[in-house]
């Protein structure tokens, strides 16, 4: 189910990300904090799983608060959750698909098997529209060594109006503005970069000329053009077809590039300069002059095209080492377009982390409800009082399936107890199918997840639940008595 987020801004959200949510909430309780810290640990590491983290956690602590009013301290249920955790991540290792070790991430259909659940997540109902063009993608852009697999890389424009299929994906990049002259289209072209713009540079000291005839200021006028024509024609006679500039186009400049039939693009942010560079492969330059061969990039196409009403122009470069691809997203309002881009970059991010660690574990609860099963068994081998903290931490696994049978409608006592009945009587991949709402074999419907994001989430979950309760009082600083005094406007702290 999805959240309608307001942030401080009053901007809306409405989305299922936990990553999201956790981010635009202005969270004031210290203990709440270091939740959202292990969910934006989690953000960082994997990418997905940040949801699992932050409710496994509070899970965590709701079964603890239940332990210290039985009489248990919180030093026990420490001991106890981390002796469950190292236990948890044993367990994990053994519930690893077999077969599944070794990935070849250039393989589509394997990428996408991978993929599927946590676009699910974030777009139930879409994954089969959104993974292949999240695959195609990422495919496009992985180096010959896939752990150098860059997140970036993969670009997200959103468009307005149209549909979700009518989604695409550009090898290049797609930049949201028109070009600036009059030259809509050029292929197979070399590209000068300029990150200083494309105009007479003034000097940096003052200067006075005196002007005593209509004739001197004529030529002054003609020396200022000619400089100008001097430098746009040097850049055509290196070869270039293209200019892109960081900054302001001149009137005067802009007039000789038409001339000389130069195509111009400006693109005023550094990080989009710095991207259109890597797709084209060219060095942008400081000054405005004639570029040496090398620092020209090359482009298969650059043109000028009407999406939605919207003018955008795309860069394709689809025979060199192509090293961005943009996925265009269609959606018929922001909050859509939105969210289908957070379900894009946990693709990515879960394709980043199978270039890292390919092993998957069953999705669909199955994995949470045998890890339950495994440690509730482990508990009662323990003696001391910790084993009742490994039981409430095996019990906190239930959290996950109880809320896919919540969100989807379903009974969820009744399927997490045939979950449990399924796991006995040795079925470790049985997971919930929440489109018939009954439970069934994962390896039928094809829902797996990635062990890494599954390991992570978990730990972190984990350590955050421990690290609140090893606290026994919170002390805050705030200045004693009323508000604070507002100072006088145009006054300093000091």
């Amino acid at each position: 189910m999805n959240k309608m987020v307001i942030n401080h801004l009053d901007k809306l959200f409405v989305t299922n990300d936990a990553a999201t949510i956790v981010n635009e909430l202005e969270v004031q309780h210290p203990a709440a904090k270091i939740l959202v810290l292990a969910g934006k640990a989690q953000q960082e590491e994997i990418g997905d799983g940040a949801n699992l983290t932050v409710s496994f956690a509070g899970e965590l602590l709701q079964n603890a608060e239940e332990l210290i009013r039985m009489g248990l301290h919180p030093s026990e249920i420490i001991t106890g959750y981390t002796k469950a955790i190292n236990k948890t991540v044993e367990i994990l290792d053994e519930l690893v698909e077999k077969g599944y070790e070794k990935l070849d991430v250039r393989n589509k259909d394997e990428v996408i098997k991978r993929m599927k659940a946590a676009v699910a997540s974030k777009q139930f109902g879409q994954e089969d529209i959104l993974c292949p063009l999240i695959a195609d993608a990422c495919i496009q852009v992985c180096p010959n060594n896939p752990a150098n697999f860059n997140v970036d890389n993969v670009r997200v424009v959103k468009l307005l109006g149209g549909g979700l299929h009518n989604c695409t994906i550009v090898q290049g990049m797609v930049l949201k503005n028109d070009a600036v002259g009059t030259i809509k289209r050029v292929a197979k072209a070399k590209v000068a970069v300029f990150a200083g713009g494309i105009d007479t540079s003034a000097t940096e000291t003052k200067g006075t000329v005196l002007i005593h005839s209509a004739e001197q200021l004529e030529n002054y006028a003609k020396t200022e053009e000619g400089k100008v024509e001097e430098l746009i024609k040097a850049v055509a006679d290196s070869g270039a077809k293209v200019i892109v500039s960081g900054a302001a186009v001149g009137e005067m400049a802009l007039h000789f590039c038409e001339r000389y039939k130069l195509m111009v693009l400006k693109i005023s942010s550094k990080f989009e300069l710095r991207r259109f560079c890597r797709t084209t492969g060219a060095v942008a330059l400081l000054k405005l002059g004639q570029p040496n061969p090398d620092d020209l990039g090359y482009v298969d196409s650059i043109s000028v095209e009407e999406i939605g009403g919207v003018r955008v122009t795309i860069v394709r470069n689809e025979e060199g080492g192509n090293s961005v691809s943009t996925v265009v997203l269609r959606g018929s309002t922001e909050s859509i377009s939105d969210d289908l881009e957070r379900a894009v970059d946990d693709g990515v991010n879960t394709y980043k982390a199978m270039c890292r660690d390919s092993r998957i574990v069953p999705g669909a609860a199955a994995t949470e409800i045998e890890l339950a099963r495994k440690l509730k068994e482990f508990s009662f081998k323990e003696i001391g009082l910790d084993q009742y903290a490994i039981a409430k931490f095996a019990e906190s696994f239930e959290m996950v399936p109880k809320t896919l049978a919540e969100n989807a409608g379903l009974n969820a006592m009744e399927i997490i107890s045939s979950l449990y009945a399924e796991h006995a009587s040795g079925n470790t991949k049985v997971g919930i199918d929440l489109e018939e709402g009954i439970c069934k074999d994962v390896s039928i419907t094809n829902i797996w997840d990635l062990l890494v994001t599954k390991f992570f989430a978990l730990k972190y979950a984990a350590d955050a639940a421990c690290t609140v309760l090893r606290v026994d009082q919170i002390i805050v600083a705030k200045p004693a008595g009323g508000p604070r005094r507002e100072q006088p406007a145009g006054m300093d702290e000091d």
